[in-house]
C-alpha cells in the first residue's frame, strides 16, 4: 500500500505541482515519484527497516524476558512517535555520556569513589552482629557501634544486607543525580543536557536531506552493532563462567515448564510486538518511499527474521558476560541479571569493569547502543517529517532542512524535563504508558480499520497490484491472521494488561497520583483523535445517519495509486488529485517529468 494517494488518517488532498528542481528538495532523476522521491537503492530501504526494527529492546529487553520465562489511527501513531522520540533520544544521551566517561585508564564505576556512600560494596554488608564485652557478656550491636568501639564480631553471628554495586551508585548518583521521586524535579543535569543536544544534532545532520541522507548513514548504524555483538560474543565465550550464563539463557537450566503459563505467552507477544516496531508509523513512513512494484512481502519476511535472529544472537553475547560476572562474584545468574536501564547501565557496565581492558570494551558497548538507538530514532523522526510532507508538501519541498531541524529543536526542548534530576522517572513514565498501552491500542484500531472497515480482501487486491496476483492458498494464512488471530490476540493482551494493571514505579519508588494520571492523559491525548475525526467526518457527510456512516467507511474518490500508470482497471475512474487542484495552487517554475 506504499503508493496509495494519501495516509488513511488524513483527508485526501491535492499535491502541489512541484518539480525536482524545487529548492532544498532532493529528488533523483530516476525517482518514480518526482513529488516525494524514492529510495536510491533497495539496500538503503532494507537497512533502514532493519535498523528501525532492531533497536535497544533487542539488547536489553529480549535477553531478560527470555531468562525470566525460561518479550484517525495515523494521527495516534504520529503522536505516539512524538512522545517516544522525546524520551528515546534521552536514552541515546545516556549512551553518549557513558561512552565519553569510558575514555579513561580505569572505568569510573570500577571502584567505590568519592561519590559513593557506605552502602557501596560488591559483597554483602554487615549490619548487626554479636560481640563479647570486657565483662564477658555477649551483646547484639549495629555496625556503627561496632566501628566506634573498635570491636570485632563473633564468627557466625553477622547479619548481612546486600550492598549496592559501584556501577549502580554511579548510575544513580553521578549519571542521573537521581532525586527521591517524581515530585522532586531538581535541576537540569547539564552534562546530560549537552549529550541530549549532541544526540539531536546527530539526528538532524543525518536527516536534513530525508531518506537520501539517512539511507546512507544506516549502512554504518545498522551493520556496526552486529560487528560489536560478534566481538562481545567471542570475548564473552572465552571467559570463565560464560557457559553458566548461556545455560541460564537457553540451556539445561532453562525452565521450560513455564511455557504452560499464560504470562509467558503475554510477554512473548508484547516483546515481538515491541521489537518489530509494529504500529509506530515508522514502517509505513519508510515503506512509502519505495517504488510501486517493490516486493513488500519479501521485505516483511526479511525484516522479521533478521529482527528475531538478532534478539537471540544478542542474548548469547549478553548472557556469556553476565555468566562470567556471576562466576567471579560467587552469585547465581538470577542474582545479577536485570532488564531495561538496569541491564544497560548497571549490570553490563559492572561486568565490563571487571574485564581486562575494561575501558575498550565499554567504549565498544556504548557505541553499539548509540548506533542501535540512532537508526531507530531516524525512522521515528522520518515518520514525523513524512506526515508534515503529506500535509504541507509545498512547504516541505522548499524548506525540508529548516523544518527538519526545527522539529529536532522543539523535541530537544521538550526532552529537557527528562534530563533533570527527576528525568529518569519521566522517561520511565512515557515508556510505560505511550510505548506500552498507547501502541497496543493503536495497533488494534489499525488492524480493525484496515481489515474490517476498509476491507481485508480489498487490501489484498491492492497488494497484488504491486507484487502480482497470487493463488488463494498463498493468502490463506494471512487472511486467518489478519481477520481473526491477530485482532483476538491483541484484544486479549490488552484486556489481560488492564486486569493486571498496577501502579508503575522506578527503583521501587511508586509514582504519585498526578504522575499516573498524567500517563493516562498522554494515552487519551493520542487516541482521542480517532473518535473526534470519525464524528467530524460523519457530520460533514450527507444523508441519513446510516448513510453517512457507510459513506465514511468507503475510500475517498481520489484514493488510489499516486501515478496514473499504476492505477489499472480498478482505479481507472479515480479523480486525479493533481489535476483537480491545479487551478487552485500556483505551480513552481520548471518542467515536470512526464508520467
Amino acid at each position: 500500500m506504499d503508493k496509495l494517494k494519501c495516509p488513511s488518517f488524513f483527508k485526501c488532498r491535492g499535491k502541489e505541482k512541484v518539480t525536482a528542481s524545487s529548492e532544498n528538495f532532493h529528488v533523483g532523476e530516476n525517482d518514480e515519484n518526482q513529488d516525494r522521491g524514492n529510495w536510491s537503492k533497495k539496500s538503503d530501504y532494507l537497512l533502514s527497516m532493519v535498523g528501525y526494527a532492531v533497536g535497544l529492546g533487542n539488547v536489553w529487553r529480549f535477553p531478560y524476558l527470555t531468562y525470566n520465562n525460561g518479550g484517525g489511527v495515523g494521527i495516534t501513531m504520529v503522536l505516539i512517535s512524538i512522545f517516544v522520540t522525546i524520551y528515546y533520544n534521552v536514552i541515546i544521551a545516556y549512551s553518549l555520556f557513558y561512552m565519553f566517561a569510558s575514555f579513561q585508564s580505569e572505568l569510573p564505576w570500577k571502584n567505590c569513589s568519592v561519590w559513593a556512600d557506605d552502602n557501596c560494596s560488591r559483597s554483602p554488608i554487615v549490619t548487626h552482629c554479636n560481640v563479647s564485652t570486657m565483662m564477658g557478656d555477649i551483646i547484639r550491636v549495629n555496625k556503627s557501634w561496632l566501628s566506634t568501639h573498635n570491636l570485632t564480631c563473633i564468627n557466625g553471628s553477622e547479619a548481612y544486607q546486600p550492598g549496592q554495586l559501584p556501577s549502580e551508585q554511579y548510575w544513580n548518583k553521578v549519571a542521573l543525580q537521581r532525586s527521591s521521586g517524581m515530585d522532586e524535579t531538581g535541576v537540569i543535569v547539564w552534562y546530560l543536557a549537552l549529550c541530549l543536544l549532541l544526540a539531536w544534532l546527530i539526528v538532524g545532520a543525518a536527516l536534513f536531506k530525508g531518506i537520501k541522507s539517512s539511507g546512507k548513514v544506516v549502512y554504518f548504524t545498522a551493520i556496526f552493532p552486529y560487528v560489536v555483538l560478534l566481538i562481545l560474543l567471542i570475548r564473552g565465550a572465552t571467559l570463565e563462567g560464560a557457559s553458566k550464563g548461556i545455560s541460564y539463557y537457553i540451556g539445561a537450566q532453562s525452565n521450560f515448564t513455564k511455557l504452560r503459563e499464560a504470562e509467558v505467552w503475554k510477554d512473548a507477544a508484547t516483546q515481538i510486538f515491541y521489537s518489530l516496531s509494529v504500529a509506530w508509523g515508522g514502517l509505513v513512513a519508510l515503506s512509502s518511499y519505495n517504488k510501486f512494484n517493490n516486493n513488500c512481502f519479501s521485505d516483511a519476511i526479511v525484516v522479521c527474521l533478521t529482527n528475531c535472529l538478532t534478539s537471540v544472537f544478542a542474548g548469547f553475547a549478553i548472557f556469556s558476560i553476565l555468566g562470567h560476572m556471576a562466576h567471579i562474584s560467587g552469585k547465581e545468574v538470577s542474582q545479577v541479571v536485570k532488564s531495561g536501564f538496569d541491564l544497560a547501565f548497571i549490570a553490563y557496565p559492572e561486568a565490563l569493569a571487571q574485564l581486562p581492558g575494561g575501558p575498550f570494551w565499554s567504549i565498544l558497548f556504548f557505541f553499539m547502543l548509540l548506533t542501535l538507538g540512532l537508526d531507530s530514532q531516524f525512522a521515528s523522526i522520518e515518520t514525523i517529517t513524512t506526515t508534515i510532507q503529506d500535509l504541507f508538501p509545498k512547504a516541505m519541498k522548499k524548506m525540508r532542512v529548516p523544518i527538519t531541524l526545527g522539529c529536532c529543536l522543539v523535541l530537544f526542548l521538550l526532552g529537557l524535563v527528562c534530563v533533570t534530576q527527576a528525568g529518569i522517572y519521566w522517561v520511565h513514565l512515557i515508556d510505560h504508558f505511550c510505548a506500552g498501552w498507547g501502541i497496543l491500542i493503536a495497533a488494534i484500531l489499525e488492524i480493525i480499520g484496515i481489515i474490517w472497515i476498509y476491507g481485508g480482501n480489498r487490501f489484498i487486491e491492492d497488494i497484488e497490484m504491486m507484487i502480482g496476483a497470487k493463488r488463494w492458498i498463498f493468502w490463506l494464512w494471512w487472511r486467518a491472521c489478519w481477520f481473526v488471530i491477530t485482532p483476538l490476540l491483541l484484544i486479549a493482551i490488552l484486556i489481560w494488561s488492564l486486569v493486571k494493571f498496577h501502579r508503575p514505579n522506578y527503583a521501587k519508588i511508586p509514582y504519585p497520583d498526578w504522575g499516573v494520571a498524567l500517563g493516562w492523559c498522554m494515552i487519551i491525548f493520542c487516541i482521542i483523535w480517532i473518535p473526534i475525526m470519525a464524528v467530524v467526518k460523519i457530520i460533514q457527510a450527507e444523508g441519513t445517519i446510516f448513510q453517512r456512516i457507510v459513506s465514511c467507511c468507503r475510500p475517498a474518490s481520489n484514493w488510489g495509486p499516486y501515478l496514473e500508470r499504476h492505477r489499472g482497471e480498478r482505479y481507472k475512474d479515480m479523480i486525479d488529485p493533481k489535476k483537480e487542484t491545479d487551478h487552485e495552487i500556483p505551480t513552481v517554475s520548471g518542467s515536470s517529468k512526464p508520467e
